[in-house]
This record gives C-alpha cells, sequence and structure tokens, in this order.
C-alpha cells in the first residue's frame, strides 16, 4: 500500500519493526525541507512573514489532530516529545495534586515503561498504591477483570488502548464507561492505537490520551498529549519558560498563558509538529479504515504462515493488531534477531520496555514483529523462506 511514497524502501531491507518507529513517506520530508529552506523561524515569536507562515502552519496542525481524534477543541490538544512526556506531564503535572494517600491506580503488567514507572515514582511520592488487574491466560485483557479489580479506593486506569507485545486491542469504551459511573479517571497510552486505527475521544469520552508522532509516519522528537479541558485547566505545567508566560516582573509577580500554551515552554519542535502535521493529512488521504482492515489481513496471513515453521511458539496469535510476538524454541530472541538481519530482515527482539510482562509470559525475551501500511505479504513470504532455512540453527552457533 503506497510503498512508492516511501524512499527508504527502495533499500533492500524488509521492516517489520513499526511498532518502534515507522518509515517518513516524502510529503513529510517535504514539509520538513520546506521548513529549513523557506521560511524558518520561529514560532510565536515574530512578526515578519517567515514567522507569520510557520505561526499558521504550526496551528494548522493543532487543528488538523483536533480533527484527527475529534476533540472538542483546539485547546485539548499540547505538543509534547512523545508518549512518554505526555505520559509524564499527565501524572505529575495533574494526577500528583489529584491522587491522596491510599489512593489506587490500577494498570497492567503489559504497560509500557512509561506507563508504569512514572506511577510507581509517585507511589514513592504521594503514598499512593499502584495494583494490578491480572491478565487472561493468553495476556489479553478483559473487562471482567477490569471490573473484579476495582476497590473503592481505585481512582485511575492507566492503560495502552493496545499494548506493544501482545498487541491485544482493549475495549477502552466499555472500560471508560465503567470507569466513569464509579468517578474513576483513566489515562489511555494510545502509541499503539492512534496511528493504526480510527479514534474518537469524544465518543469513547477519553479523559487523557498520550500518542507520538513517529510511530505513525511522522518525524522523531514530537508527541501529543490530549485531555479534557477541565483537566488541563487543573494542570500544572512541567517546565517553566518562554512562551508559556503572558508577563512577569521583578518581584516574582507573573501571569502564564492559558491552555494549551501553557504546557509549551521553550521554542518547540517546529519540524515535528509541520512533519506531524503532513503525516496526519498523508494518512486521512488513505483512510484508518482501510489501513486497519488492511493490517489485519497482513496478521492473519503472517500468522498463518508462521505456523508452517518447526519449533515456532507464537505468544499472541489471536490479537486484533498488527503486532504478532513470537520465538523459535531454544533460540534466544537476540540471536535470531541478528541472524534475520543477515538477510535484511528487521524484528525487534528483547523485552520491548515490558519489562514486568515476563511474570505472565515466563520469559524475558522475545521477537515482534509489528506490521503497518506499506508492509506486504511478499515480505511475510521472505521472512517465512528464511525461517525454513534447515541450516539456521547451524548458522547461529
Amino acid at each position: 500500500m503506497n510503498r512508492d511514497d516511501f524512499e527508504v524502501l527502495k533499500e533492500n531491507y524488509i521492516y517489520f519493526d513499526n511498532g518502534a518507529t515507522t518509515f517518513k513517506p516524502n510529503i513529510v520530508l517535504e514539509k520538513i525541507k520546506d521548513y529549513y529552506t523557506k521560511y524558518t523561524a520561529n514560532a510565536h515569536r515574530g512578526d515578519y512573514d517567515f514567522s507569520l507562515i510557520v505561526d499558521n502552519l504550526y496551528e494548522q496542525t493543532r487543528k488538523d489532530i483536533k480533527e484527527f481524534i475529534n476533540a472538542k477543541s483546539e485547546k485539548e490538544i499540547v505538543f509534547t516529545s512523545g508518549a512518554t512526556m505526555s505520559l509524564n506531564q499527565i501524572v505529575f503535572g495533574f494526577f500528583k495534586n489529584y491522587l491522596k494517600k491510599d489512593d489506587e491506580v490500577l494498570i497492567t503488567k503489559a504497560e509500557h515503561a512509561s506507563n508504569i514507572l512514572p506511577w510507581f515514582e509517585l507511589e514513592d511520592s504521594n503514598n499512593i498504591k499502584v495494583n494490578y488487574i491480572p491478565l487472561n491466560d493468553d495476556y489479553t485483557l478483559s473487562f471482567e477483570s477490569v471490573l473484579n479489580s476495582i476497590t473503592d479506593k481505585t481512582k485511575v486506569i492507566s492503560i495502552a488502548h493496545i499494548t506493544n507485545v501482545v498487541g491485544d486491542v482493549r475495549d477502552i469504551e466499555k472500560i471508560i464507561n465503567l470507569a466513569h459511573s464509579k468517578n474513576i479517571l483513566v489515562v489511555i497510552d494510545g502509541a499503539q492505537s492512534v496511528p493504526h486505527m480510527k479514534i474518537d475521544v469524544q465518543k469513547l469520552d477519553i479523559d487523557f490520551l498520550a500518542f507520538s508522532g513517529h510511530k505513525m509516519l511522522g518525524p522523531t522528537g514530537i508527541g501529543v498529549m490530549y485531555a479534557k479541558e477541565k483537566y488541563l485547566n487543573n494542570m500544572f505545567p512541567l517546565c517553566y519558560g518562554g512562551g508559556m508566560n503572558a508577563s512577569f516582573i521583578s518581584d516574582g509577580t507573573r501571569e502564564y498563558k492559558e491552555i494549551p500554551y501553557l504546557f509549551e515552554a521553550g521554542t518547540p519542535n517546529i519540524e515535528g509538529v509541520l512533519g506531524l502535521g503532513a503525516a496526519i493529512n498523508y494518512l486521512n488521504s488513505i483512510g484508518m479504515y482501510k489501513i486497519s482492515t488492511y493490517e489485519k489481513e497482513l496478521k492473519k496471513y503472517l500468522v498463518n504462515r508462521l505456523k508452517e515453521i518447526k519449533d515456532i511458539i507464537i505468544y499472541n496469535e489471536n490479537t486484533e493488531s498488527g503486532i504478532v510476538t513470537f520465538n523459535l524454541k531454544d533460540i534466544f530472541a537476540q540471536d535470531l534477531a541478528v541472524y534475520l538481519n543477515k538477510y535484511h530482515i528487521c524484528v525487534r527482539a528483547g523485552n520491548h520496555c515490558a519489562k514486568i510482562l515476563k511474570d505472565d509470559l515466563k520469559i524475558k525475551n522475545t521477537c515482534r514483529i509489528s506490521l503497518y501500511l506499506y508492509n506486504t505479504k511478499e515480505e511475510i513470504d521472505k521472512l517465512i523462506e528464511v525461517l525454513k532455512n534447515p541450516n539456521l540453527k547451524n548458522e547461529l552457533i
């Protein structure tokens, strides 16, 4: 799908690590180049033509993101350095002042480090309690498990929409409805869902959402924090300086800007914002439903072909996203990844920043294939051909 739009695909590589980062289409590269060659200026700082061009493009991206996730207002769209920074801003900017001693936060052991470590820190500083919602035998999260885990102390549920190892698509609409009926707030890590499926924050009634640009065809170093306006108005910035203040004087009197600029101190990642805007326009031109449907088709094909491999272990055969996590019996995951690299096939190996999932998987390291719109069945066939190599184990020694 649209492979001609990606210069890097002209290289002789098969790229199956889209959960880590994605390739960038020409339209994104051109937008970044235009910024540096046609109208370089800081954002929200100047009164000359270049600066006004940048201001308009910067704020147009905010509007595009607002439409992309169907937020109520552009005020609810805050630019950050990525999903990690977004989650940290949510945890330390809002919940540090919201949660009290003995309040409970529910997460799962399948979460990314960015959705675990900030809560651990808050557990130490605020004397709250972080507890885990049990996973099913297939490592997925069920609504019933969430329901049974909630206590009268539960104040927050913080989970990924799609996890980056198991790849299960959580029923967040149902979970959020349940949580709100019990006055529980919900934080959604959308790093693996926003790039792959249509997200409507109003329909889902999401309180807080974090996602990264580089996982959805955009540049690195740019991300988005979405939160309902009422929560942003009660959030404190983690960074102070130029761009987020209206005025200050020598006696310490200061006035800060309103949201979303309150959370965007300093010179922003302008090329990242403009590149992300181009990426969103590109995804819209294809259609998110078409992308998600195609990925499901690829995933099904991949799983069926992997089953042809002797000694294959597939950990998430039945999940709906384009993520497949596997191992070969008696072969270390990183060794297999290095072997595949000899054939110019790129997969991820390790714990994938989900370091406590091993408690359930009973193994620390796995190989992960994460598919995206430019992957093909022909690439999968090449992978299977390489994995069927009768000398595979000998080549690993």
